[in-house]
């Protein structure tokens, strides 16, 4: 592991390396909460229209609204061509090839235009964004007046008497069982970069900075994670 965020980034680069075990590492490293988690980022998503989603990674997010939200059309967007081959196959598997698409891209500079999106999500990705106002800003771009952009984010638990479990857990079960079933010790990563995310309240800052309306956050689990809904003005 290398003691820097500089060096170990979390870039495209670094997750082709996990792609193909990224899914099970999740369910494992989350004991399977992540599932929940994750229903709770799209309950907000509307029914119709198209759905962004950002760092989908393997597409389980994008796949999640494909099914909840039947008349959504969903692109799902990523910089890693591994971890998106792996979701372009769990597309083929699931037959919905025509409603969604993956695209290689940055957070930081969307290929989309003004307006465009019912909605927006992104979930466990802000934080490996190097300049996170920016891609809020992005976000904020390509939603239509009104519609909600929801950011699901590891946390650093804080208070509680199963707080100091919780950090455990985080600090040296995640890196420790990652770098055991991956073979890769990039994720240590993890630990470091829910260290530097700043906290809840901060961050909530950040996307009312960036000029999202109604900002909402919802403490899940300990704390162990936090859900962000804002809505483009």
């Amino acid at each position: 592991m290398t003691s820097s965020l500089s060096k170990v980034d979390g870039s495209g680069a670094m997750f082709d390396r996990i792609a193909q075990r990224y899914d099970l590492l999740n369910r494992l490293m989350s004991m399977g909460l992540d599932r929940s988690w994750r229903r709770q980022l799209i309950a907000g998503m509307p029914s119709n229209g198209d759905v962004l989603d950002i760092a989908t990674g393997t597409a389980d997010v994008a796949l999640s609204i494909a099914h909840a939200r039947t008349g959504a059309h969903v692109t799902g967007l990523d910089p890693s061509a591994g971890m998106l081959a792996v979701g372009q196959a769990k597309i083929m598997r699931a037959q919905l090839e025509d409603r969604v698409l993956l695209v290689e891209g940055d957070a930081q500079a969307l290929p989309f235009e003004d307006d465009h999106f019912a909605g927006v999500t992104i979930a466990f990705g802000i934080r490996n964004v190097p300049d996170r106002m920016q891609a809020l800003r992005e976000m904020a771009r390509v939603t239509c007046s009104g519609g909600p952009i929801a950011i699901l984010e590891l946390s650093e638990p804080e208070g509680g008497i199963l707080a100091p479990f919780a950090r455990f857990h985080v600090h040296h079960v995640v890196p420790w069982m990652g770098w055991l079933l991956s073979g890769h010790r990039e994720y240590r990563y993890l630990q470091a970069s829910i260290e530097a995310f700043p906290p809840a309240a901060e961050f909530a800052d950040r996307m009312r900075s960036a000029g999202l309306v109604d900002v909402e956050v919802t403490r899940l689990t300990l704390g162990t994670a936090h859900l962000y809904v804002g809505r483009a003005p």
